[in-house]
């Protein structure tokens, strides 16, 4: 397989272990396009750029700065050290590439990492002005990751940490992040919004979520290689602008959205959750680690917000299956009784059927049915959400007036 060395020179692009090329002018120099300055290490030269946000900073309309209660998402990641981890103690680190394919011929030529030091969140970003600054480079993010005992991706299980062990391992360098604990953002926002939003893509979470837009410096991700290979070749950094500001924003954007989703899991009810969906994407995956009584109460806020037809109807069934899996079917015949006595429908129903399975009192059962019915009436309900429950309902009466010879 062809080498980056082989691939850059068929590009027509020359590295420092090339012939001499004249010096860049001062005016196309990474130097001259974004702050930073070049640092030594014990294997060579690197460019570093270095920026701080600080309490006051405002990522639309999250701040970056919150107090992350990480229990939640420490059961969720089944790694229960996150959830002991002061937030200073976490790097949010994102990588740009000389491609996607992730393989030994990718390069990371800019990455981001950033942590909470001092009242800040300093962000630094390693760049590679030429390849054969890539030991240096791996070497400097070493010391900026050296106080750290996690990471915080977006995809970064996926992509970035596995291409940077390849490089280290490639450079013989041992891994400084190799132990950590990692908290990977998307896996984690496809269960909150994948039933809401049409993309989880980090940028479509920050307009939709986050209430952030990027400005005109951003550049599209599938144009950055290709910049750098333009800057490889002519030696202006130039255009590399849109690509550092790309990266800045996703690594802010992670620590405002770990926030946001910290916050947000410890406490639903606090005003962050606005859309039924979101609860019910919530309740199941309380639900989905055990915590069965706050998920069959993030379903009912989330049925009484108001759904979709297509999501109605599968919310009250996850609802009802969820009370009949608690396991103590007394408790839950008492919840379904307070729930009834609030308007819930499906209450009603489930014990109409509590009544004639289990205490075979087809009286009952009938009264039950019958008040479902009279909430469906009363209640001021879509068409779709009315002819739903009257179905069920009615053929649910008609089978109970047969069997009590009505």
């Amino acid at each position: 397989m062809p080498s980056l060395a082989d691939k850059l020179k068929s590009l027509g692009v020359k590295t420092a272990k090339s012939l001499p090329t004249p010096p860049k002018p001062e005016s196309r120099t990474i130097e001259s396009v974004v702050a930073g300055s070049v640092h030594s290490t014990p294997r060579g030269e690197t460019f570093i750029s270095q920026q701080a946000f600080g309490s006051d900073y405002l990522h639309g309309q999250v701040s970056p700065y919150s107090p992350f209660p990480l229990s939640f998402i420490s059961q969720w990641a089944n790694d229960p050290r996150i959830a002991e981890m002061p937030i200073h103690k976490f790097a949010f680190l994102d990588t740009e590439t000389s491609g996607v394919s992730g393989g030994t011929g990718t390069v990371a030529f800019l990455v981001g990492a950033a942590r909470f030091m001092d009242g800040q969140f300093v962000l630094r970003q390693f760049f590679l002005r030429d390849p054969s600054e890539e030991p240096a480079m791996l070497e400097a993010l070493i010391h900026f990751l050296a106080p750290c005992e996690g990471l915080v991706t977006f995809n970064g299980k996926s992509f970035d940490a596995p291409l940077l062990v390849t490089r280290y391992s490639l450079n013989r360098i041992p891994v400084p992040f190799k132990d950590y604990s990692h908290i990977d953002l998307l896996p984690l926002a496809r269960r909150l919004w994948r039933d809401r939003l049409p993309s989880r893509a980090l940028k479509y979470l920050e307009e939709h979520v986050l209430g952030f837009t990027r400005s005109s410096e951003e550049v599209p991700g599938y144009e950055i290689p290709w910049l750098y290979f333009d800057y490889l070749r002519t030696g202006d950094a130039r255009p590399l602008g849109g690509v550092f500001y790309h990266n800045a924003m996703d690594v802010v954007a992670m620590a405002a959205l770990l926030g946001h989703v910290s916050e947000l899991l410890a406490d639903p009810y606090n005003g962050r959750v606005e859309h039924g969906l979101d609860f019910i994407a919530l309740g199941k995956l309380y639900e989905d680690l055990g915590h069965w009584d706050e998920a069959a109460r993030l379903f009912e806020r989330g049925l009484e917000i108001g759904l979709e037809e297509s999501d109605f109807g599968v919310a009250v069934k996850r609802l009802s299956a969820l009370q009949k899996k608690r396991g103590d079917l007394s408790q839950a015949v008492r919840l379904w009784e307070e729930a009834a006595g609030k308007g819930h429908i499906y209450a009603h129903i489930e014990l109409a059927k509590y009544y004639e399975h289990k205490l075979r009192d087809v009286a009952l059962s009938i009264q039950w049915a019958t008040s479902a019915r009279q909430e469906v009436e009363k209640a001021d309900l879509p068409a779709y959400v009315r002819k739903h429950w009257l179905h069920e309902i009615d053929h649910r009466l008609a089978r109970l007036q047969r069997k009590a010879g009505l």
